[in-house]
């Protein structure tokens, strides 16, 4: 897990309204605009440590997944109380 990656999404978070969420891939274009592909296994991961903090939550469909487990696209939105 990298610290460049957690940063990215509690970056992105910030910078949203409340109960905004983000797809993974604009963290990873954070990262590398160009590369961001090769990112993505860096911000899943990011993703799943900050989800095990309480500090965000990630969803498929509007439901909370284990993103390590989930198969397709996911979006990461804070944490509120109640969903971490």
């Amino acid at each position: 897990m990298s610290d460049a990656a957690r940063a990215a999404i509690l970056t992105l978070l910030e910078a949203r309204r409340e109960g905004a969420t983000i797809c993974p891939s604009e963290a990873a274009r954070k990262l590398d605009p160009k590369d961001w592909r090769a990112r993505m296994g860096e911000v899943r991961g990011a993703a799943a440590s900050l989800a095990a903090e309480g500090r965000v939550v990630v969803t498929q469909k509007g439901v909370a997944v284990d993103v390590a487990l989930a198969r397709g696209p996911v979006r990461i939105g804070r944490a509120t109380e109640g969903t971490a």
